[in-house]
């Protein structure tokens, strides 16, 4: 069969799976009815930064791109942490971001900006197409049973962490329902951040900020994804080189996710953090005039977009002359992409096995 131009479409939200989702955001309203203990808002507090880390350094930069090593005891503590975070497994968590990376911005990409802000964001997540351990993108992962038990059973340490958290209510408020207002806030608002500071780097960081280099995706440099997210901001520097530990690729980029992990490499409970080489970091440069393919597919599909609409309101374009064009300007976008790499070749993401 001829490749054609018609968008490969997302398909639509999933209205039984989205429900818990849905209801999810909900629950901290009802702390207006409970009432709400200040201390509640500091483990608010802590457990979004804490686990905001868990998966930025954790699900993303260890699991998914093995960016640095860490002794079997860490690794299912830094697993354990992470899935507290209500995004289901380390299994599944690095199975979808290592095919987001496969198919950045193109068809296949589960959550390109190309299909909508919101799609990108959240829609991905409410069609339930998306919910399941892709094991065959991660079998440096799969060895270990602990995690293929901490993927399957992923809910069990966030109900345990929900619990912890309402015992601590009780223990400080002394009232049952001081507890649930306690959980309402701590657990469920908290929670809410980092899974939508989590997706703006799908959505946002793909949309706003700056490209230092050439790269097949539309992704940016965003200090306001930065600031949300702890460092995961610098997402043109993570598509240029993925397997790096740190994301702040300039010493005015700051990444306090690295912080922790270099800290954590000097009390050696992590080691062995890769960094991109000098070669790396000067390659590929847009200002240098390197061919910046994500850019180019973007602006080409906009203007593929804006021709199919004004053929079909017009009616000029007959059908067969239609899928020739489509034939044409495809084989076209082909040859670009062909010369484009063999002048520009895209850095070979590094995936260790320890």
């Amino acid at each position: 069969m001829k490749p054609t131009l018609e968008a490969t479409r997302p398909s639509g939200i999933n209205w039984l799976s989205a429900v818990p989702f849905t209801l999810f955001h909900l629950v901290p309203f009802f702390a207006l009815l409970t009432g709400v203990h200040w201390s509640a808002w500091i483990v608010m507090g802590g457990l979004f930064y804490i686990r905001r880390w868990f998966i930025s350094a954790g699900f993303h930069r260890y699991f998914s791109h093995r960016a640095y090593k860490m002794n079997r005891v860490m690794q299912f503590l830094m697993a354990l942490g992470g899935t507290t975070a209500v995004q289901q497994g380390p299994l599944f968590w690095a199975s979808l971001h290592r095919h987001h990376h496969r198919y950045s911005d193109q068809p296949g990409d589960a959550h390109s900006p190309k299909d909508g802000v919101f799609w990108s964001h959240i829609g991905w997540v409410l069609s339930g197409k998306h919910s399941k351990t892709k094991m065959e993108l991660v079998p440096d992962l799969a060895k270990f049973p602990e995690l293929r038990w901490l993927d399957k059973y992923w809910i069990v340490p966030q109900v345990a962490l929900a619990a912890l958290v309402f015992g601590l209510g009780l223990l400080i408020t002394h009232t049952v329902v001081g507890a649930l207002g306690f959980t309402f806030i701590g657990f469920f608002l908290s929670t809410l951040l980092v899974s939508h500071s989590t997706f703006t780097i799908n959505s946002l960081a793909h949309l706003i900020g700056r490209r230092r280099y050439a790269t097949t995706d539309t992704s940016r440099n965003s200090l306001i994804v930065t600031l949300l997210t702890g460092g995961e901001g610098w997402h043109n520097n993570h598509h240029h080189y993925q397997s790096s530990s740190v994301q702040g690729f300039r010493w005015y980029e700051f990444d306090t996710t690295y912080y922790v992990l270099w800290l954590m490499s000097k009390l050696r409970l992590v080691h062995s953090l890769n960094k991109p080489p000098a070669h790396v970091m000067h390659n590929d440069l847009v200002r240098a005039g390197a061919a910046d393919l994500g850019m180019f597919h973007k602006h080409w599909d906009r203007a593929v977009k804006a021709l199919h609409s004004a053929s079909e309101a017009t009616g000029e374009i007959a059908a067969v002359q239609k899928q020739k064009l489509d034939e044409l300007v495809v084989t076209i976008k082909a040859r670009v992409d062909e010369i484009a790499k063999m002048h520009n070749p895209a850095p070979v993401p590094v995936i260790s096995s320890q």
